[in-house]
């Protein structure tokens, strides 16, 4: 596998689980990701949020880690990054409302490069619309803002994973071996 260099979009409250693992899952393997949020700069820290799944009508929220950021979002050049990660948790619900965020959402499609999306992560891509025309996991409360996006809502086993072209997403955290194993399949493309 080739070294690429990914940038992940992130905030606070974003869902611990999906932010770690996926930010130490790639560099473990040699990729360089750099993590962003507006308004941040590189050596700020976003707070994260756990999201857990203990048989109530939804998720849980406890309070995570501080997640240091490295790298400024302020300067961001999409055309230096091989792929996109966007993981899910209460950020993307505020982030999809930074028309900065949506442009370079939108690069990532329209550059046709790997992007991988979590739980309500879906929420960003739906408000850059990239969604027309594309099948999209999410966590399942998401499914109305996907499919309005134009996209068909993949409602899969909270393990599971779909990819559709560029684009791999997955329900939760519970999803990150096959989200990964996946998304690994597109960087290697």
């Amino acid at each position: 596998m080739g070294a690429k260099t990914i940038l992940m979009i992130t905030g606070d409250f974003t869902e611990d689980y999906e932010t770690m693992v996926p930010f130490q899952a790639l560099q473990a393997v040699g990729h360089t990701v750099h993590a962003v949020c507006p308004d941040k700069k590189a050596g700020d820290t976003v707070a994260t949020a756990i999201h857990d799944f203990e048989g109530d009508q939804t998720y849980t929220e406890k309070p995570g880690h501080r997640f240091a950021l490295n790298a400024d979002f302020d300067g961001i050049d999409p055309a230096r990054y091989d792929a996109l990660v966007v993981p899910g948790g209460r950020a993307p619900e505020y982030l999809r409302l930074n028309t900065e965020v949506q442009n370079l959402v939108r690069h990532f499609f329209d550059t046709n490069k790997p992007v991988a999306a979590i739980c309500h992560g879906a929420q960003l891509l739906a408000a850059a619309g990239v969604l027309e025309g594309r099948t999209c996991s999410a966590y399942p409360a998401c499914q109305p803002e996907v499919e309005l996006a134009g996209g068909t809502y993949a409602g899969i086993d909270v393990d599971d994973a779909v990819t559709d072209g560029n684009l791999v997403t997955a329900p939760a955290w519970p999803a990150h071996p096959a989200w990964l194993a996946q998304f690994f399949k597109l960087l290697n493309q």
